[in-house]
């Protein structure tokens, strides 16, 4: 199993002290050149626009420049792009990410998604119901032009109709990065299936045996992908919000502020988009009526009662001193057989340097443990 170092990039009480967000954005390359020297392989970035103290990663593609000066190997990626126009023009896409390729010296790992915030949305005029339609269009443009001879294409869908022309820069892994998708509910995971493209799961409210039903169903569908891209990435990868210490009390103590935190702050942005996904009711319509500030149960979970015990108790997160991060990683990759796990370790209630530390402790103590740990289904592909 690999292991990723996932952020959102958060930043305490930013618009009061706006030097914090400076400093966070320094903090998170030092930490990121540590994750590299302990053994995690890939660094990921959210995109999130609006967002403020909770995540600060609006221009991940400025960071990830950054990085691949400062590293060599980590593998550098997109956790996600946010396609649906206008957040992101598709040849824009392909010519930052083809330029990121070069500089990076082919590390490039490429997640996209289509945003689930009422406040990202609305702020871009994209209505809820077409990101779909909006992801798909950007997706099949970007992978057009990377499966072309030499960069030209032309295109002409529902929301682009491109003449010909050649785009450059062209990646230089060939033939080109990795496709991976954000997923969230059980459709998505069989559509990332389906469509031959690695998946970027959570555990967030998620029980490790729920997760592991949704991978599941991803390797089900994948059996049979039509891939957007030349080839499929079959990878399945999920992430967790992390915190290790010397002992799982201080641990527990250091991270309840932000895993709360983060907690009841995804549910309060993503509230209206799930209101909508169970009513059909666009969350712009302005004859929608007032929708509830919190649904009244998230996977299965009254929000009200969750705290950071039963988010450790349920497998929710990895919490505690490394032999009982080990036991919890163990428990998730039993019901998941995940190729990689994404740690999200950076958070704005944490301090640097324990954050830090909280990476060397992974690094020394669970990496090693999983090191040679195979998920089954690829034990069972190798044996066929």
């Amino acid at each position: 199993m690999d292991f990723g170092i996932f952020y959102e990039i958060q930043v305490n009480s930013p618009l009061k002290h706006r030097e914090r967000e400076y400093q966070v954005f320094h903090d998170v390359l030092k930490q990121v050149e540590l994750a590299e020297q302990v053994g995690f392989t890939h660094f990921w970035t959210v995109e999130h626009h609006f967002q403020t103290g909770f995540a600060h990663s609006s221009a991940p593609e400025v960071l990830y420049g950054a990085v691949s000066q400062r590293t060599s190997v980590i593998r550098i990626g997109h956790a996600v792009v946010l396609l649906p126009f206008p957040y992101n023009h598709p040849v824009r896409v392909a010519e930052r990410i083809a330029t990121l390729d070069i500089l990076s010296n082919g590390r490039v790992e490429v997640g996209t998604g289509r945003s689930a915030t009422q406040v990202e949305l609305g702020g871009f005029g994209i209505p809820y119901k077409e990101t779909r339609a909006r992801w798909e269009e950007a997706l099949d443009i970007i992978t057009t032009i990377w499966k072309s001879k030499d960069g030209t294409f032309s295109y002409k869908g529902k929301y682009f109709d491109i003449p010909e022309r050649n785009v450059v820069p062209m990646p230089i892994q060939k033939p080109h990065p990795p496709l991976w998708v954000a997923c969230t509910g059980e459709d998505t995971h069989e559509l990332a299936g389906r469509l031959g493209l690695g998946l970027l799961s959570f555990t967030l409210l998620v029980s490790p045996e729920k997760l592991g039903r949704r991978v599941q169903a991803y390797r089900n569908a994948i059996k049979n992908a039509k891939p957007y891209g030349a080839f499929v990435n079959n990878k399945a990868g999920a992430f967790a919000m992390v915190h290790l210490a010397d002992t799982d009390k201080q641990a527990r103590d250091e991270a309840e502020r932000s895993f709360m935190s983060y907690v009841n702050t995804t549910l309060r942005v993503n509230s209206a988009v799930i209101e909508a996904k169970k009513t059909g009711v666009d969350p712009k319509d302005p004859e929608r009526g007032t929708l509830p500030d919190l649904p009244a149960q998230y996977e299965g979970l009254d929000p009200s009662k969750v705290t950071i015990d039963s988010l450790i108790e349920h497998g929710m997160c990895i919490c505690g001193s490394p032999d009982t991060a080990i036991k919890q990683l163990e428990r998730l990759q039993e019901a998941a057989q995940l190729d990689q796990f994404l740690a999200m370790m950076q958070f704005w209630a944490i301090p640097h340097e324990k954050t830090m530390h909280a990476i060397e402790l992974f690094g020394k103590y669970v990496i090693p443990h999983f090191r040679h740990v195979v998920p089954r289904e690829q034990v069972a592909a190798a044996a066929d």
